[in-house]
């Protein structure tokens, strides 16, 4: 499971246009796996998300994009960061998640949360329903989607979905582990011991104890060990070889998107939670989000991992801070 993954949130890159786009995308996976990330993700969205911009810059559909980078890699997982449940009927992502696992040689992870996104859901057409909606959707599809993924012909009927006799043929690869994504304490978490291999947390960092902890009561109400769940926890980043270098990319990103911190909330809140500098600034707040109990992350570079060897000074920096713990 992920110990250090690299997430590719954003498509927007100065002098880019969609001809050259794959190939920007391509370049940050292979460095990702070339300097000690274990997996690749991408967002599972089909508009940009308010902290990283305007809804109608650049987004391309998760798992057609996760196919194609399966062949720019070669060991590195391959993950959305997460899969939107209501976005996909779950024996169709059964498919899905299986077709990648074979393009990939065995390579493909299943990362799955409730959706949350309301603006995609009615463009889109698509039900978005209440919170509670969104969730026990979530618990049924993981109840068709698992055991397909392990080979069993599944029948159910639910308040939401059904399956009759719904076969998963070829099967995976291999196995593919399940990261269900978020940190909300009632019901993700509970799905997380129940269902998952691995927790992915976005939350701030001086929340991680707290979360630690409901996730191992969880654990021992559903009768596991908190230590079979591998826990990762999500951050941003702006890295370069100084700290000068660092904020001068990341204020030329936001200068390149016409963004303001001062004026924008959800930006201003996404900053707050970045880490910018240099290699010893980053590695040492990683150093301390680790001693928390989680056992890896989830790292994005929005700003600055188009950059050539941004990506990979982010993963040497990163990979020595987890192989230390």
């Amino acid at each position: 499971m992920t110990r250090l993954g690299y997430q590719i949130p954003n498509f927007s890159y100065p002098d880019v246009g969609p001809d050259k786009l794959f190939d920007a995308i391509a370049a940050q996976a292979r460095e990702a796996e070339g300097s000690g990330f274990d997996t690749v993700l991408v967002m599972d969205h089909f508009f940009q998300l308010p902290m990283l911009g305007e809804p109608q810059e650049p987004m391309i559909e998760c798992y057609s994009l996760l196919s194609g980078l399966a062949r720019e890699t070669s060991d590195v997982r391959l993950s959305a960061l997460v899969t939107g449940n209501t976005y996909r009927n779950p024996a169709v992502l059964a498919k899905t998640v299986t077709a990648l696992d074979i393009v990939s040689g065995g390579r493909a992870q299943l990362g799955i949360g409730a959706g949350w996104y309301e603006l995609e859901h009615d463009a889109f057409g698509i039900e978005f329903g209440t919170f509670t909606d969104r969730f026990e959707k979530l618990e049924e599809a993981l109840q068709i989607v698992l055991p397909m993924l392990l080979g069993e012909t599944v029948t159910f009927s639910g308040k939401h979905y059904q399956a009759a006799d719904a076969f998963n043929s070829p099967p995976p690869a291999s196995r593919i582990p399940v990261m269900i994504g978020g940190a909300g304490e009632r019901k993700t978490l509970r799905l997380a011991a129940k269902y998952a291999d691995e927790s992915n947390l976005i939350c701030g960092a001086d929340e991680l104890p707290r979360k630690l902890d409901v996730l191992a009561e969880h654990c021992e109400r559903e009768g596991r060990d908190r230590s079979e769940i591998t826990v990762s926890f999500q951050r941003n980043a702006c890295i370069a070889p100084t700290m000068e270098q660092a904020q001068a990319e990341l204020d030329a990103y936001l200068a390149f998107q016409g963004r303001d911190r001062s004026k924008d909330a959800f930006l201003d809140m996404y900053l707050s939670r970045s880490l910018v500098g240099d290699p010893d600034t980053v590695g040492a707040q990683l150093a301390d989000e680790l001693a928390t109990g989680i056992d890896g992350f989830t790292i994005n570079c929005p700003f600055n991992g188009h950059i050539p060897e941004r990506v990979a000074l982010l993963g040497e920096t990163a990979s020595k801070v987890v192989a230390s713990s």
